[in-house]
């Protein structure tokens, strides 16, 4: 990836900051956006530059619209050209349906779906010899569970556009697809099953997962990753999900059978 410019939003920490240092131990130049933790941007930059790759940072509020052709003129005018566009950030508000508001749904759309569509639509221009774009989805997009039905069915609109695009970029040399997580660890876990009131512990949902534990932000920049390489060259319009196995169970659980149905004998 020794020649490939890569842009990754929300790429200062978790999985973004993951992928980020990934690519650059493989060479790639990597534009890192971030919304206002400028001390945090700065340390990935430096961590991205001590591999010997290059690196930039540039501050850009995705929610809003001019705040990305901002980012993506800043994009053309140093670089003139793009090969990956990774996009992760995302936010909402975790609340029962009875209890969201109108800015609730329109930040959770704005950021996770408008901002997506958007930065691909100014992405494929720049990705003159073809390119890739990868956008992070989650498994509430096809699961439903507590506080989740903003940001799940976001993703879901997510997953449909991947598809869409796929299509419509291929001509372009452009491939599309979407890596669905699970229960990742991140700060963004913590704050789902620390935070919020009336959340199930974390413990309840792990003996649930196949694996049996989290996986690491790494695990899930390691399948973009592919994604965005070589290897992945005919693969477009999909979703690879990266779970463990918790979207493949159902009641009754495995966890809750005893011998002789029991895993664990």
């Amino acid at each position: 990836m020794s020649d490939k410019i890569a842009l990754i939003t929300g790429g200062t920490r978790g999985i973004g900051k993951a992928l980020a240092i990934t690519l650059a131990r493989a060479g790639a130049t990597v534009i890192v956006n971030y919304k206002q933790n400028e001390e945090t941007a700065a340390q990935t930059v430096a961590q991205i530059q001590a591999l010997g790759a290059r690196a930039r940072a540039i501050r850009a509020d995705l929610e809003d619209p001019a705040a990305i052709d901002g980012l993506f003129d800043s994009i053309s005018d140093e670089f003139g050209r793009l090969d990956f566009f990774v996009s992760n950030a995302a936010a909402s508000a975790f609340k029962r349906i009875l209890d969201l508001k109108v800015h609730h749904l329109d930040r959770t759309w704005a950021l996770n779906v408008r901002a997506f569509v958007l930065g691909a639509i100014r992405a494929v221009p720049l990705m003159k010899d073809g390119g890739r774009i990868v956008v992070m989805s989650s498994y509430g997009s096809i699961r439903a569970y507590p506080a989740y039905a903003s940001l799940g069915a976001a993703k879901a609109e997510i997953e449909a556009w991947v598809r869409y695009m796929a299509v419509e970029f291929a001509p372009h040399g452009v491939n599309v697809n979407a890596v669905n997580g699970g229960l990742i660890d991140t700060d963004s876990l913590d704050y789902f099953y620390g935070r919020i009131p009336g959340m199930p512990s974390m413990s309840t949902v792990l003996s649930k997962i196949p694996k049996g534990r989290p996986g690491t932000a790494q695990e899930v920049a390691d399948a973009i990753a592919f994604l965005l390489g070589p290897a992945s060259s005919y693969i477009t319009g999909q979703t690879l999900i990266v779970d463990g196995g918790i979207s493949i169970v159902a009641p009754p659980f495995y966890d809750e059978a005893t011998p002789p149905l029991s895993l664990a004998d």
